[in-house]
């Protein structure tokens, strides 16, 4: 190798290396601390100045919280806690406000002294990262009898921290502006803050937390407090379940420095209903904390059953599916070095909270189920029950996975499947009806496209078990054509299409159908959703010829503005009841072509919420369905009748 070949080799030097300073690195690469830049990451920047104030109340210094949506999509929130310090920082050389707003891992969440012993933002980059993200931000401090405060735009101070008054009160406010350069879509969503706040506000007893939307001229406020902390949370998670009992378990218990809470309760149904939290964040993939508690429940159980000769010598013990059929449970535990893993936190990592957990849902479940014979009667008798399912569901599982694993042999013979075996560009449209599944064979593209008809309405399987909802044809017909199994036996990798998409029509009995099938996915596919594998089809509601020119409405409103803007033309409205009625060049144009159509992706924004709605429109219970619907009957547009 020659010395020129050499020098051009090893030209990676130091004049290479990109050195981000301050919160440089937070605007070049937003993703990496809250997640993206899309709606979910433009709402964390709501949580991270929140969850502070949490702190500050998890440490006994603050009983208030109040959030604003101002105009120009500012947001303000307020605690009355202690104060950031504004005395100058000994290692910055700056004021411990300024440190704090403009410093990556600066805050009290380190080390000794005076700082928090339990917070939910310990990675220290919390409000840094908003101050980056935020076009701008002002820090107002009340402590000591005075007002300071500081203006920054895009993480840099406008000023030094200033004395502006005096007060008689103390806390701190920050308000501040996402970055339009950052953040695509800005629009803060009322009831994604409202669900989030009232997690907060369960999870924190005696936490007063108010929210105020000052966008429009009508205000709109809300405002949550819990005496009762985690036990009300399980009390409002069972609204609309049918109760096994109207007890709710409920212990907090210190053990080294870490605090254990659990509340729990049994619901007549077929689901768990469970939520995780440490140190007052949701972990939805769990953790050490939640393999504790699993672990603690299903040896209580069987130990009590065993001692009590519900189950006898020779009898196969409980599993934990068993045990947590009908589950309404709430798990919180506060640590002061939680390991999560990434930063968007999502699952527990540290070892010793799940002996913590273990022994004291083993110790306190116990002397609860001793001392309720009654309600352990009952959660036992169930979690028999469940037990005999189980096995029957697994024998009629087996027998679809064995079938589905035959390929196209043993496919549903409506099904008209696709060409192409490679699933990340095949598509199945689940099709209402024998018609529309004819029109939309003879319209679709072969290659890429399959069509699986379906007669009438599925099962509701909200009421339904695994063993009854497997052996419906039309069901098990699905099951079979997706390839990826159901149940816990879901395998999304053995999907044979990557987009599954709902088609139904624009009427009662379709939105009926369409939510029969979403039921079926969230309850027994979830990871179909997860994976951003399932979408619902928007047909149009209205084809309007203008001199014989054709034209497609998907609402009332893009109808109107066809009308208006060809107010003195000869004009033909057909509004379609139904897929059936177009024809199959109609339908490929304005519903299933991938240049023209428009899909709405399904996704799982809130499992509380989802879990809440499904419950209360597809379960057993009339009257919280009946309430439903007398409340949100005014807001219903285009009502078939």
């Amino acid at each position: 190798m020659s010395i020129k070949e050499l020098k051009a080799k090893n030209s990676y030097t130091a004049k290479d290396i990109t050195v981000l300073e301050g919160l440089e690195p937070v605007r070049k690469r937003p993703g990496m601390y809250i997640g993206g830049t899309g709606i979910e990451g433009l709402h964390h920047l709501i949580w991270e100045v929140v969850d502070n104030g949490v702190d500050e109340a998890m440490a006994g210094h603050a009983n208030e919280i109040t959030v604003e949506l101002l105009p120009d999509n500012k947001v303000s929130v307020f605690d009355n806690g202690r104060g950031i310090p504004i005395d100058k920082h000994q290692q910055t050389g700056k004021s411990a406000l300024e440190t704090i707003m403009t410093t990556l891992h600066a805050g009290g969440k380190f080390g000794e002294g005076e700082g928090y012993k339990v917070s939910g933002g310990l990675h220290g980059v919390g409000v840094s990262v908003v101050n980056a993200l935020s076009v701008w931000m002002r820090t107002e401090v009340y402590r000591d009898g005075n007002t300071y405060s500081q203006e920054f735009k895009r993480g840099e101070p406008v000023a030094e921290v200033k004395k502006i008054d005096k007060t008689d009160k103390n806390g701190t406010l920050q308000i501040f502006q996402p970055d339009p350069k950052i953040f695509p879509e800005i629009s803060f969503d009322w009831k994604k803050i409202l669900t989030h706040l009232r997690q907060q506000a369960y999870l924190t007893k005696k936490l007063k937390l108010s929210i105020y939307d000052k966008r429009t001229e009508k205000e709109k406020q809300h405002h949550f407090y819990f005496e009762g902390g985690i036990k009300a949370f399980v009390r409002h998670l069972r609204v609309g379940k049918e109760k096994l009992s109207d007890k709710v378990f409920y212990v907090e218990k210190q053990i080294e420095e870490a605090t254990v809470e659990i509340s729990l309760s049994y619901v007549n149904d077929q689901y768990e209903h469970m939520f995780t939290f440490a140190n007052n964040i949701y972990t939805p993939e769990g953790g050490t904390h939640m393999t504790g508690f699993r672990s603690g429940l299903t040896r209580v159980i069987n130990d009590y059953a065993k001692k009590n000769n519900i189950l006898k010598n020779g009898d196969n013990p409980l599993t934990g599916d068993d045990v947590r059929e009908g589950l309404v449970a709430v798990l919180s535990v506060k640590l002061p070095d939680p390991q999560f893993e990434g930063q968007t936190k999502a699952k527990l990592g540290n070892p010793e909270i799940r002996a913590y957990v273990e022994n004291v849902i083993t110790e306190y479940f116990s002397y609860f189920l001793d001392e309720n014979p009654q309600e352990a009667k009952r959660i036992i008798e169930k979690n028999l029950l469940t037990a005999r399912a189980r096995q029957a569901a697994k024998a009629a599982r087996e027998t679809i996975i064995r079938k589905g694993a035959l390929e196209g042999m043993m496919l549903p013979g409506k099904l008209a499947d696709c060409s192409s075996r490679k699933p990340e560009e095949s598509e199945i449209f689940i099709v209402e009806g024998d018609s529309a599944g004819g029109s939309s064979k003879m319209g679709r593209d072969r290659k890429t496209q399959a069509i699986l008809p379906l007669r009438g309405k599925i099962l509701n399987v909200e009421r339904a078990r695994l063993d009854r909802m497997i052996s419906n044809e039309e069901i098990k017909s699905l099951i079979i054509a997706l390839g990826a199994g159901i149940g816990d036996d879901t395998n999304v990798k053995k999907l044979r299409y990557h987009k599954i998409i709902v088609m139904t029509d624009a009427d009662v009995d379709g939105a009926h159908i369409l939510t029969l099938l979403l039921t079926l996915f969230f309850r027994h596919l979830p990871d179909i959703i997860t994976g951003d594998f399932l979408y619902i089809a928007q047909p149009p509601l209205y084809h309007i010829l203008v001199n014989k020119k054709k034209h497609y409405a998907f609402s009332d409103s893009e109808k109107e503005k066809i009308i208006g803007e060809n107010p003195d033309q000869k004009i033909s409205i057909q509004r379609y009841k139904g897929l059936g009625e177009m024809n199959p060049e109609q339908l490929w144009e304005t519903t299933m072509d991938p240049e023209r159509r428009i899909l709405k992706k399904v996704s799982i924004d809130d499992a509380e919420e989802a879990d809440k709605i499904f419950t209360i429109l597809m379960g057993s219970e009339v009257a919280p369905r009946k309430n439903f619907i007398q409340t949100h009957a005014k807001s219903v547009k285009n009502l078939d009748i």
